[in-house]
């Protein structure tokens, strides 16, 4: 090993210099140093801090140290870099080129000599905190550092003059091969220690858990380690499993949230909770065997043992973290809505029963307040509004909307009570989102004749061929985000008024207008079943969007601001909805069409970011802690704000931006309902 020597980036290594110490740069951090002819680029890179990847301490086994020698003359880095500065292709390349394949021009930097001068560039998938990008609208970059690393390790054998423990001489050959000191161990991973070791011949795979704790040892060479991210939602449980190597999702999943059959909403589970002693435990546990049935799902897709899962993160509402903890979530039904923690949760597994590795770790997201919760803090995460300067809302629609609103300078958090019609239910024709569900709506505005799109059949019910495509399917019900645009087109073409009710003179115009005692109901498809949107079904999404808009518009109060700059909708629905609708309806305030944009599951995303970079947890602490929540259910401008956003889309509110995109139609009256000559026209059909 060279001795240090300052080079012109302040980076130190060998003695000398000229053809006995050949300089090498490594790309694209731009670290150099001299180094002895015959040293190896890795042993080179690490003397140096370069992020190189290696499970197997450069043994030529995991193949995750590649690089790529640039040829050239380099005059800003004073360097001619060839390819024949570096040794041979040795052996052990050859080897591992043969079993797994090596891209032209790659070399095992723990197998490649320094010969002479070198520019070396270190490809993505070679460095240690590689970039994993997010694709969506918004590229979002996680910088892969996982809290669970591999070292492959040879350990020395015991023998009758050397009485020292197994773990001890593990302990020292991490320490000599890896650097790695005063490392801990869980008792699980030390019953299992000598068979590992005799079995591997002495050459074990060591998982370590944020570089201080031995959580499992594998007999040989062990590259793959799974971590799994999951949003546990009210009414729906999605996970991600993530090879935390590479920060890849191998394996996604999602059920249905089996505490649904205790109650739809979140506080109807309270309620049972009050009504039901011990109803708390029945919710936990059934919340667990839906988690362990995901676990099993998502490892048999990606063709993993469901014991290499190592490490875990959860988010979720206060009422689902509480339960998922197996903690009695009774004191969040009434004010003032405390939480037994707010701080993040770091247990095993086994302490909630999952049934991954028995030493898996599980960090659940802090909570931020009663009603907004860790998945909230997820959404943070992931969209990193404290980042940011521009006034941004991010709206996670739900059963239980939470609501963010902020920039660098500030944030403030609320949740808003929308209730499950978003999703489908509470609606005469409503359904959970599935194949043939009704997803998207246009009504001719001549006509009021509508066509619609289901789940499963990308044509639409006018096309020629929508029945032939869609036999399988049928046409079942209506979710959310069809009844989102069905009330926005039925308001865009006069069928709706401002303020909800479905006008019976238009009757005249279409016979889907159709009289429903002393109210009318507008029919979207004729058909087995017949599925209309009654005035109920008008009431309830008029509830749940005032419900929501209140809620954005008490932070903006709060927050001393009329305009947004920037809206973003999160959550499964969220990611759904078209955003112009959303805004027709007056579900969100006004804001330029452009800067509205659907995150998808960002509470999620934020589960694996957490998941995939250890500084990302210490980073959502620090910023929950400086968000201020407002309570909607004590502020008495929510009720006034509610009141008008009832209206379509607002009583009072102006939408200028809107405006822009959409003919709005002018405020108008509902024609009075004759309910006797209803009747009279009833007895006489009978």
């Amino acid at each position: 090993m060279d001795t240090a020597t300052t080079e012109k980036n302040g980076t130190t290594n060998g003695n000398g210099n000229g053809q006995d110490h050949p300089l090498i740069v490594f790309m694209p951090s731009g670290r150099r140093g001299r180094f002895a002819v015959g040293t190896p680029i890795l042993q080179a890179a690490r003397s140096l801090g370069v992020d190189i990847d290696s499970v197997c301490g450069g043994r030529g086994i995991c193949g995750r140290c590649q690089v790529v020698v640039s040829e050239g003359e380099f005059a800003k880095l004073g360097v001619t870099s060839k390819s024949d500065h570096l040794s041979d292709f040795s052996a052990v390349e050859q080897r591992y080129g043969d079993k797994r394949g090596l891209k032209p021009g790659r070399r095992l930097s723990c197998s490649a000599h320094v010969l002479g001068d070198l520019v070396i560039d270190v490809p993505s998938d070679s460095q240690v905190h590689k970039q994993v990008v997010r694709k969506r609208a918004e590229m979002r970059t996680i910088e892969l550092d996982p809290v669970v690393t591999l070292h492959y390790v040879e350990v020395a054998e015991p023998d009758m003059h050397d009485p020292t423990g197994d773990l001890q001489r593990l302990e020292k050959a991490l320490k000599e091969q890896w650097k790695l000191e005063n490392l801990d161990c869980d008792i699980r991973a030390i019953q299992g220690l000598q068979q590992a070791l005799r079995k591997g011949e002495w050459k074990v795979t060591v998982a370590v858990h944020l570089g201080k704790q031995i959580t499992a040892v594998w007999p040989g060479f062990n590259d793959k380690v799974y971590g799994l991210a999951v949003d546990v939602g009210s009414t729906t449980i999605a996970g991600h499993l993530c090879d935390l190597a590479t920060g890849d999702v191998v394996a996604s999943s999602g059920l249905m949230n089996p505490q649904i059959r205790f109650g739809e909403d979140l506080m109807s589970r309270v309620s049972y909770v009050m009504m039901n002693p011990g109803g708390d435990v029945e919710m936990t546990k059934a919340v667990r065997e839906a988690l362990n049935e995901l676990a099993t799902n998502v490892a048999k897709e990606a063709g993993c043992p469901i014991d290499s899962i190592l490490e875990c993160t959860f988010v979720g509402n206060p009422i689902m973290h509480h339960l998922l903890l197996g903690i009695n979530p009774i004191e969040l039904g009434g004010a003032p809505f405390a939480l037994a923690t707010d701080g993040p949760v770091q247990i095993w597994a086994s302490e909630i029963d999952l049934k991954i590795h028995p030493n898996a770790r599980i960090y659940v997201l802090p909570c931020i307040a009663g009603h907004v919760g860790a998945d909230t803090a997820g959404v943070i995460l992931s969209e990193s509004p404290h980042e940011s300067d521009e006034m941004t809302l991010i709206v996670d629609v739900g059963t239980n909307a939470e609501i963010v609103l902020g920039n660098k300078s500030k944030l403030l958090a609320a949740s808003s009570p929308t209730g499950p019609a978003f999703e489908g239910a509470q609606i005469s024709c409503g359904q959970r989102a599935a194949p043939g569900a009704i997803e998207r709506v246009r009504v001719d505005r001549a006509t009021l004749e509508p066509r619609f799109k289901v789940i499963g059949c990308d044509l639409w019910s006018d096309h020629p061929d929508f029945k032939t495509k869609t036999e399988g399917l049928g046409v079942t019900g209506v979710c959310g985000s069809g009844i989102i645009e069905c009330l926005a087109e039925m308001y865009l073409c006069g069928i709706i008024t401002q303020d909800g009710v479905i006008d019976g003179a238009m009757a005249a115009k279409s016979p889907r207008v159709q009289q429903e005692g002393r109210t009318f109901s507008y029919l979207l498809h004729d058909g087995e079943p017949q599925l209309k949107i009654t005035q109920n079904d008008v009431r309830a999404i008029q509830l749940a969007k005032a419900a929501l808009y209140a809620g954005a518009r008490l932070l903006m109060d709060r927050m001393g601001i009329d305009r947004l700059d920037r809206i973003t909708l999160a959550g499964a629905f969220g990611s759904h909805i078209d955003v112009k609708y959303a805004m027709v309806l007056g579900m969100i305030p006004d804001c330029d069409l452009a800067k509205v944009t659907s995150a998808g599951n960002a509470a999620g995303t934020g589960a694996r970011i957490a998941l995939l970079n250890r500084a990302s947890r210490d980073e959502i602490v620090r910023v929950v802690k400086q968000v201020e929540k407002v309570e909607t259910a004590v502020e008495p401008k929510f009720q006034e704000h509610f009141v008008g956003a009832m209206a379509i889309p607002h009583k009072t509110a102006p939408y200028p931006h809107l405006a822009k995109a959409v003919n709005l139609p002018a405020p108008k009256e509902a024609a009075p309902v004759d309910a006797g000559d209803g009747a009279r026209r009833r007895r006489r059909r009978g």
